[in-house]
């Protein structure tokens, strides 16, 4: 009940304040384990994210330990499925956590790159993502956040928020090994950077 209030919520105040556009979501799975992957510019993009996907898909992302340290702030990011992970050295607790999330047919939210972005390009990816693809054998979709780097930046007080899913990306069989990891996370990461160029979503 409480993910669906801020759920509507905070998709109210995308559509009406910052105008989101979102396409692709028809490419979203309706059940079954999925991992959504994204470039990541802001502190906006993972309820972004979250809110442009139907309530019947709630995404969990990882959040970095710290944030729960804050009581309020915990209750509220804990609701819209967030859990910790410690930075700095491989969490294997918050690995388990999302493998077993999508495992049970639940959708993981991941920035493959392992942080923002400050110019707005995107980076490498960390292995995490094509890892748990893999081994929990779940498709990934990519995904593209435009615009929410923009707030307040440059002259702009309200920019548009633009999502864009694209189709999701079946891994194949058998490549759970390192070529395996890097031929996935190569995949995505160039499916992630058309959907940043494209002027069509």
């Amino acid at each position: 009940m409480v993910y669906k209030i801020l759920h509507s919520l905070l998709g109210l105040i995308f559509c009406i304040v910052f105008r989101w556009r979102i396409t692709g979501v028809e490419n979203i799975p309706a059940t079954g384990g999925l991992i959504v992957a994204s470039n990541h510019i802001s502190l906006w993009d993972p309820p972004l994210i979250g809110c442009a996907l139907p309530t019947s898909r709630k995404i969990h992302f990882m959040a970095k330990a710290e944030l729960f340290s804050w009581p309020v702030f915990r209750w509220v990011i804990t609701e819209l499925g967030a859990f910790p992970v410690r930075r700095g050295a491989a969490d294997r607790n918050a690995i388990r956590t999302a493998l077993g999330l999508v495992e049970a047919g639940g959708v993981f939210g991941i920035f493959p790159e392992g942080t923002r972005s400050k110019t707005g390009e995107l980076g490498q990816a960390a292995p995490g993502m094509a890892m748990i693809a893999l081994k929990a054998g779940v498709p990934i979709v990519p995904t593209a956040v435009r615009g929410t780097n923009k707030v307040f930046c440059d002259g702009h007080l309200f920019p548009q928020f633009e999502i864009r899913f694209g189709k999701p990306i079946c891994l194949p069989e058998g490549r759970n090994d390192r070529e395996g990891v890097e031929y996935v996370n190569r995949l995505v990461m160039q499916e992630i950077a058309r959907l940043m160029r494209s002027e069509g979503g």
